[in-house]
């Protein structure tokens, strides 16, 4: 079981140890996207949903999720993160999402930009669903990295809007 990194040679579950490995500097932005009535987009632009302004909530709460990433995800470094941002987009089907996470460390930040844009769609969901409870939370994927030993990357699909 040598190639897989999370398993030690009796294949017990572990946290991979990046104590030797350099500093570098890191980032990683995630994007999904939720679809939703009309209804419930115009009350999302309009401010009338009845639990109240929506994309505020949401963007602390995929900043929160992206500081606490560790705590969810099992064997998960905790990361002291330099930067984390969550930003939409209006489309006409829902709200785009794009989160970005960054740091100067020894392990990247892919899971909290994934985390950060999940936990903001959810919580979209959690604010609008008194409006709309069909919504669908989807497309939610890495779509840059940046840093580390393996250099960077980006989603074959990525057209950077």
């Amino acid at each position: 079981m040598t190639g897989l990194t999370h398993l030690d040679s009796k294949g017990h579950a572990r946290m991979v140890d990046v104590g030797g490995k350099p500093q570098t500097q890191r980032l990683a932005v995630a994007r999904g996207a939720i679809r939703m009535s009309a209804q419930a987009l115009a009350a999302i632009r309009d401010g009338t949903v009845p639990k109240g302004d929506v994309l505020a909530t949401a963007r602390i709460a995929g900043i929160m999720a992206a500081k606490r990433t560790g705590d969810l995800i099992p064997l998960c470094h905790p990361l002291a993160l330099d930067s984390v941002t969550v930003d939409f987009r209006l489309t006409e089907t829902g709200v785009e999402v794009t989160a970005s996470a960054s740091l100067t460390g020894r392990t990247g930040v892919e899971m909290e930009a994934l985390t950060a844009a999940s936990l903001a769609l959810l919580t979209i969901y959690d604010m609008a669903k008194a409006v709309d409870k069909g919504m669908v939370i989807e497309q939610v994927r890495l779509i840059e990295k940046r840093g580390g030993k393996s250099g960077d990357w980006f989603a074959v699909d990525q057209t950077g809007g």
